[in-house]
């Protein structure tokens, strides 16, 4: 199989704590957070150095030991936050198992989480504050622990206090520091996004995480001087990895304020690398170029990236030279972006890379540790998601006359199975082989390429199958077009083939001032029309909806289709 190639050499080794001890001793006098509080409208800023981390993990991890919950389930909840990742690489490396929990799952769906993965403890902040207060007086769970973050009421232990009792304990020796668990063990239980009680629990080992991040290691190039923005939820497999990942490679993280503030963070901390969902990179690239537009220097641009792309044939890269009042907008360092969750546009790709920031893909799931494939300077190819880590084995399974077939996986990050579900587990892993469920074909090359869920294909009457992803990034390359879904609307005995648009109506003022939204829905329809006439007949898009409040989406900005197409039959 051609593998993704290789960067640099790093260790191999079974357990998440290798690595992150590594880190310690590479890169200990190192900032390894920046964290930021506000008082009065002032910013504060508290530099913690890899070594300084270790300590106050330490110290937590001793102090749950202390209280009797090595080997017991732990979960964590809240926003993304220093004491989030505290937690959860305490829990990993020396205590028991890790059970990150969506901070936007409701009450009941909470209770359920803990009650289907058997917790002991539960960590939580003040958002959570009022459930586990409640929760802790009326507890029928078994759950023995509750510590909030930062201290909130009397009676509720925070994971400072808990930090104070594991000095004294690693004072005395504790079972932390001898912590030697089993590699092939239980290390962490992840809920798929769902509701809950449809929702599948992973169960992913020390091995499975250690994997995926020797390989992430491996393939991908990261410096001691980068400074990582901390972005995607820390309870999805992608961000919590991710940011171990991070960590590993010597970097130095800030949290992002939230969604509305990434501009100003990327140039508040010199920002030079993050990940994140193709929708923000996206918007931050529309953004760019309504910029452009507004001071009418779109030739002049278009022109400079001419001149760019002949400049690089001859080896000649002037790109960040040339995009420099481009790059400041975006802080002025940033120049590795990884981008993950689902496709990205290649147009933005492409887009990003032009302007001199490396922007690159990778395709994984929970159930694969995150991460199977991506790209790498010595490996690229727009629309692909990129070649198969150096762990991984990748075949199609079944493939078409046009070699598309369900993508099944095979490697140490695969995950030990469902938590208390043999019969979807079965259903799923077969003779070592891990079937993702999504489509997709590999090149001559090994770039491998996805072109749907397979669940979501539209089998239509004639026996055609329409991938509703590829008809999805066609009609998203429609300036106004924020967001689409195509499905497959019922009539009679077939589907017809279907899409609903959120469009920008900020684009429309500033393009066809005036119009209502009737007179907007001809122009979208019209050119939903010239679209049909480049495609077959039975791909042909039929219905139309069109609105301006976004879709129904997970919090890694998957659009939920079930809920949305609910929406079309009520």
């Amino acid at each position: 199989m051609n593998h993704l190639t290789v960067l640099k050499e790093v260790p191999s080794h079974p357990l998440v704590k290798d690595y992150v001890l590594d880190a310690i001793s590479l890169y200990g006098e190192s900032d390894a957070f920046v964290l930021k509080t506000e008082k009065g409208g002032k910013a504060y800023y508290r530099h913690v150095t890899y070594h300084a981390f270790w300590e106050e993990l330490r110290a937590f991890g001793a102090g749950l030991c202390s209280m009797g919950l090595q080997g017991k389930r732990i979960a964590v909840i809240g926003f993304n936050s220093y004491e989030w990742i505290l937690t959860y690489l305490a829990v990993i490396c020396g205590v028991g198992v890790i059970v990150p929990l969506d901070k936007e799952l409701t009450e009941p769906e909470v209770l359920l989480s803990l009650e289907r993965a058997k917790c002991d403890a539960v960590v939580f902040d003040a958002k959570h504050e009022n459930l586990f207060l409640r929760l802790k007086e009326g507890n029928d769970l078994g759950i023995t622990h509750f510590i909030s973050t930062k201290k909130l009421a009397e009676g509720v232990q925070s994971i400072g206090e808990v930090k104070e009792l594991g000095a004294l304990a690693l004072k005395k020796g504790s079972e932390f520091d001898s912590y030697d668990p089993d590699p092939d063990a239980l290390a962490s239980i992840i809920f798929t996004s769902g509701t809950t009680s449809l929702s599948k629990a992973v169960m992913l080992s020390n091995r499975n995480i250690a994997t995926n991040l020797f390989d992430l290691l491996s393939v991908e190039q990261l410096y001691p001087t980068d400074r990582n923005l901390v972005f995607l939820p820390l309870h999805h497999t992608f961000g919590s990895v991710g940011l171990t990942y991070f960590l590993c490679s010597g970097t130095t993280n800030m949290f992002c304020d939230g969604l509305r503030h990434v501009q100003k963070n990327l140039k508040e901390y010199k920002i030079t690398t993050f990940v994140c969902v193709p929708l923000l990179l996206e918007v931050m690239y529309r953004n760019i170029w309504r910029g452009i537009e507004k001071k009418k220097l779109t030739s002049t641009v278009k022109n400079l990236l001419k001149v760019s792309e002949g400049l690089k044939k001859t080896g000649i890269d002037l790109r960040r030279k040339l995009f420099k009042s481009i790059l400041a907008e975006l802080g002025g360092e940033l120049r590795f972006i990884i981008s993950g969750a689902s496709a990205i546009d290649r147009e933005v790709a492409k887009g990003f890379n032009d302007f001199g920031i490396l922007t690159v893909q990778g395709y994984g799931l929970t159930e694969t540790s995150p991460v199977l494939t991506a790209e790498n300077p010595k490996d690229m190819r727009y629309g692909s998601v990129g070649k198969v880590f150096p762990s991984v084995e990748i075949v199609i399974d079944n493939p078409n006359e046009d070699g598309i077939g369900e993508i099944c996986a095979k490697g140490g990050n695969v995950m030990m199975g469902y938590y208390e579900m043999p019969e979807e587990t079965a259903a799923v892993l077969k003779d070592g082989w891990f079937y993702t469920g999504d489509l997709g074909y590999l090149d001559e090359d090994g770039f491998l390429y996805i072109t749907g869920r397979k669940k979501n294909v539209l089998v239509l009457k004639s026996g055609k199958n329409v991938y509703p992803e590829e008809l999805e990034s066609i009609v998203g390359k429609l300036p106004y077009v924020s967001e689409v879904m195509v499905y497959g609307k019922k009539k009679e005995d077939d589907l017809l083939v279907s899409a609903k648009i959120v469009y920008s109506k900020e684009y429309f003022d500033d393009k066809e001032p005036g119009k209502n939204e009737q007179e907007l829905a001809t122009l979208m329809k019209e050119d939903i029309v010239k679209i049909n006439e480049n495609l077959p007949g039975y791909k042909h898009i039929k219905h139309l909806t069109f609105q301006t409040t976004p879709l129904i989406k997970t919090s890694t900005a998957k659009v939920k289709r079930h809920e949305e197409m609910a929406k079309e039959e009520e």
